[in-house]
């Protein structure tokens, strides 16, 4: 039998064309059959509420998998003549329907870009015909992309340690949100973590809000042994990372409805507190499940948007705490204040002086 060259999906008013809609993206697995293009189109399309809850006036990197999530393809990190079949992409792709629109963004770097900003569900439903499984939204709105409306919390279990340990770490996040003032939106990671999204005023600035995130993991420490803010992995151990560095200009998170990348097509799917607390595998929660879940129960994070909170309580745990600046991702722009990006095991006597500060830092001066 001749497969079909192209299919039709419905979203939101218009008739979004799928070429290859028979393309595997997701092999079966003994949970779940395969998973074809047209599925992904026809997922994005029917979790629209949540999915646009998320993305909508965000400016939104993809996650694009043109092959499929099948065994050796790889995700492409970056690097000078790196070859992957499977890679972010920042700028609005060409060929793009006149329905899709864009917002600029600014890089740490100072370079700019037209980035994709969906207003509509077609939107993400076109972005699954050029193989996107993944969305990556900024935490901000296109009308202003320098002042963050989102905290995120980003529970990254590390060896040692797995969901369940992650799953209890939120809630001990939930906790001190709640005491600061703050109100938190639960979701699975889709693979083993756990992220806290907290609608917060856009008045402060990248920076601040990456202080608030770093004030709160320290607080979080105190309260949970299992819990680290160390950005060396060798000085982590089998704890959760409370990854700050998420809220840093140009990282994202994948999106709530999102789908990722690995076996089974599971879902970052959005929760509320009590049913985390009672879920032990996020793998349940697939491209299968979730449409189905909506459906009957609706949007956990319906609510989301009500309300918009103060970091001013973080950003004083982060100044109490006089522990300083934390070093940034490798790809940003020395910081004011930030610590030389040199892993202590490698802080020897000859590069460094009693002070802490490494001979890079030496040079810079």
């Amino acid at each position: 039998m001749a497969k079909t060259t192209a299919a039709e999906v419905e979203a939101g008013g218009r008739t979004v064309r799928v070429t290859s809609p028979d393309r595997v993206i997701y092999p079966a697995t003994e949970r779940t059959p395969e998973v074809t293009k047209l599925m992904v189109a026809e997922y994005f399309a029917a979790v629209d509420d949540g999915l646009m809850r998320a993305l909508r006036h965000r400016p939104t990197a993809l996650e694009r998998w043109p092959s499929g999530v099948l065994p050796g393809i790889t995700l492409a990190t970056g690097r000078p003549g790196e070859k992957a079949e499977a890679f972010y992409q920042k700028r609005v792709p060409r060929g793009a329907p006149d329905y899709l629109e864009s917002a600029e963004i600014t890089f740490p770097s100072g370079r700019t870009a037209e980035e994709i900003c969906p207003t509509e569900i077609a939107v993400p439903v076109w972005c699954a015909q050029m193989g996107t499984v993944t969305f990556h939204p900024w935490p901000v709105r296109r009308d202003d992309v320098d002042h963050p409306d989102e905290l995120r919390i980003d529970l990254d279990p590390q060896p040692g340690t797995g969901f369940t340990d992650a799953v209890r770490v939120a809630g001990v996040a939930r906790e001190l949100l709640e005491e600061v003032g703050l109100t938190g939106f639960v979701k699975t990671s889709g693979n083993r973590g756990v992220h806290v999204y907290v609608r917060i005023t856009p008045r402060w600035e990248f920076t601040d809000v990456r202080h608030a995130a770093i004030g709160f993991g320290r607080e979080l420490e105190k309260r949970d042994p299992g819990v680290t803010t160390a950005w060396w992995k060798e000085e982590r151990g089998a704890r959760i990372f409370v990854d700050f560095n998420q809220n840093c200009r140009d990282r994202t998170i994948a999106s709530a409805y999102s789908l990722r990348p690995l076996p089974g097509a599971p879902v970052s799917t959005p929760m509320t507190w009590e049913e985390l607390a009672g879920t032990t595998d996020p793998r349940d929660h697939t491209l299968f499940t979730v449409p189905e879940r909506m459906a009957s129960g609706g949007d956990p994070w319906a609510g989301i948007d009500d309300t918009a909170g103060s970091i001013e309580p973080l950003l004083a745990l982060y100044e109490e705490s006089g522990l300083g600046e934390m070093p940034y991702p490798p790809d940003h722009p020395k910081m004011p204040g930030e610590p030389p990006r040199v892993q202590p095991s490698k802080k020897v006597a000859a590069n460094w002086e009693a002070d802490g500060s490494g001979a890079e830092r030496r040079r810079e001066r």
